[in-house]
């Protein structure tokens, strides 16, 4: 790519992001395999690869694409975010041209299963920004079509394993992720008003937001520590919904300030999941 477009490309895909899609993948991975040597497989390394770069790039491209209307109202756009201008159009349809391509490519590697996977995350990447459907704008769907983020996890934990994850897992995944999308859509939630968007966070509104948030990040508490057979390092889940019942209680706590710490949270606790699925495959 020209240096033109990598420079999109970095701002687009927004790097702090990343994590979201590959360390999914990855941790799904590491919960599959029975070896660590799996990591050296061609198909973990090549999808690696897809989930960190153009997989964002789909999914926030698609999203800075039909959103360029409504995101004029978005003062997260000029700080924390890079905001589209017309001079970018072309590149970021080259972009998203690529990221497109890439994800068809992969197809020829899957089996029908692998396929099917995909599919459901190229299908939630595209309409949850996308007319007809724009899942987000649809309460209730917009929450639960973060899914997109869920899916990596499950294809990384099929690639190793031959089979689909538990469906505890996967519900642990889907309440995690529902509550991540809803409480970031807390802050939004005056420009989504002032922009016509009927999001969950905008029906509900901030409190029974954050109530909602917590009741999905205690079910995902519950979960993790009894999948994890009352492990003691499992209670660190409990920060996540320590976080809405402090916004809760405690007025002054900007929950602007407390969005932009949970890829932090999520990194470190990620990673741990990691290490501990890869250290239970080394035999002693």
């Amino acid at each position: 790519m020209a240096p033109r477009l990598l420079s999109l490309a970095w701002r687009v895909s927004r790097f702090r992001f990343w994590i979201y899609t590959g360390g999914t993948y990855v941790v799904g991975y590491a919960l599959g395999m029975d070896s660590w040597s799996a990591f050296f497989e061609p198909d973990y390394i090549l999808f690696l690869l897809y989930f960190f770069l153009p997989a964002n790039l789909l999914i926030y491209g698609v999203n800075d694409w039909w959103d360029r209307d409504t995101d004029r109202f978005n003062p997260k756009k000029d700080v924390k975010e890079y905001r589209i201008s017309e001079a970018d159009g072309r590149d970021l349809l080259v972009l998203l041209g690529f990221a497109g391509g890439v994800s068809l490519a992969l197809f020829f590697v899957l089996d029908t299963v692998g396929k099917a996977l995909l599919l459901a995350f190229l299908f939630l990447s595209y309409f949850y920004s996308a007319p007809p459907l724009r899942f987000k704008e649809v309460p209730v769907l917009d929450f639960s079509s973060n899914m997109l983020y869920v899916v990596p996890g499950i294809l990384g934990y099929y690639l190793a394993s031959g089979t689909l994850p538990p469906p505890a897992l996967v519900l642990a995944g889907y309440l995690h992720v529902a509550a991540m999308h809803l409480f970031s859509a807390i802050p939004d939630i005056g420009c989504d008003a002032a922009a016509g968007m009927t999001t969950t966070a905008v029906v509900l509104r901030e409190r029974r937001s954050l109530l909602l948030c917590l009741a999905f990040w205690s079910g995902l508490a519950a979960l993790v520590i009894w999948l994890s057979g009352l492990h003691p390092l499992s209670l660190l889940v409990l920060i996540y919904p320590a976080v809405p019942l402090a916004l809760l209680l405690r007025e002054g706590f900007s929950i602007d300030r407390v969005y932009w710490y949970l890829p932090f949270v999520n990194t470190g606790l990620g990673g741990l999941v990691f290490l501990l699925a890869t250290l239970r495959t080394v035999a002693w």
